[in-house]
């Protein structure tokens, strides 16, 4: 009974959302942007042994309000291992031409790159993309739309000299026709890696890698923490080698969760996400709220659908 209610709750909210007039719907976005709280300057980064300088032309979010945004505005799944977010300056997370990089870290262990020079990234694509096709069962369980892996968007280069990875992804989710942009990079340490990754459209390409110099050289290890700081004797190797991370079997206990989409359709159940007390009224507590992406897709779209006619 509670679940029904909340849905019609979702139908009269979003309904009435998308019949205001343009500067009305502006006012709610403007609402949610300046719910954000941004940061400058030295970040000291909560895994990793690291920092972030934010770097010019770029604002830092925190990990809470960074995984509100991925989940809430721009419906991923949840993904705890989040450190926090650089979003361009100018650019408003919920704006149809938004986009971030997501900052976070995986510490298991020194990854070896001896292995650079000698991978096929074309016979490497193909296993990628079998691997995202299984991945799409968990998705579909979880109702969360299937991904196609298209290609590479920018083939995975290697920086021997400042030990960081770099490759893009393209990528469509469901039938969107805006393909989706995964511009990864990981940034090599002694005991592990950071993780950043930017989530944009695939027409947003030239603008991401123009940003990349200036990305790379924001995160910066501890000393005593850098790559070259590696102890044969005491440390830990990974498991895997530079291929390994290009083709994510590093996230492998993630999943589908490792792949982020940015879409525009998903601001409206954001901002009905913003009536935190009356789903908190509806469901119970926190642990007792059960969310259909599926189903708040559905309605969405339905909406968005008879906006647009």
């Amino acid at each position: 009974m509670k679940k029904t209610l909340f849905f019609l709750f979702l139908l009269l909210i979003s309904t009435k959302i998308t019949a205001q007039k343009p500067d009305t719907l502006a006012a709610y976005y403007d609402k949610i942007e300046k719910s954000f709280n941004y940061e400058s300057g030295k970040i000291a980064l909560s895994e990793g042994d690291g920092s972030l300088n934010v770097p010019k032309g770029f604002k830092f979010l925190n990990a809470e309000q960074t995984q509100n945004v991925l989940s809430n505005l721009w419906g991923n799944p949840e993904d705890k291992s989040i450190l926090g977010s650089l979003v361009p300056d100018g650019k408003g997370l919920t704006h149809a031409d938004s986009w971030m990089f997501v900052i976070s870290y995986q510490g298991d262990g020194y990854v070896k790159d001896d292995d650079a020079d000698d991978i096929d990234y074309t016979d490497l694509l193909k296993t990628m993309k079998e691997d995202v096709a299984t991945e799409n069962e968990a998705r579909k369980k979880e109702g969360y739309p299937e991904v196609q892996l298209i290609g590479w968007a920018s083939p995975p280069f290697y920086d021997k000299d400042l030990k960081v990875l770099h490759w893009a992804k393209e990528l469509q989710f469901g039938q969107d026709k805006d393909h989706t942009l995964n511009y990864d990079l990981r940034v090599l340490g002694r005991k592990g890696m950071y993780n950043i990754s930017a989530v944009a459209g695939v027409n947003q390409l030239a603008e991401v890698k123009a940003s990349i110099p200036g990305i790379i050289k924001s995160v910066e290890f501890k000393d005593g923490h850098k790559y070259l700081d590696f102890d044969a004797d005491t440390d830990t190797v990974a498991a895997w080698t530079i291929g390994g991370l290009v083709a994510g079997k590093v996230l492998a206990k993630v999943g589908f969760f490792a792949i982020l989409a940015k879409f525009g359709k998903f601001i409206v159940i954001g901002i009905i996400a913003a009536f935190a007390g009356i789903k908190k009224f509806l469901f119970g507590s926190k642990d007792q709220v059960v969310t259909k992406p599926a189903e708040e897709t559905a309605l969405l779209e339905e909406n968005n659908n008879s906006t647009e006619e």
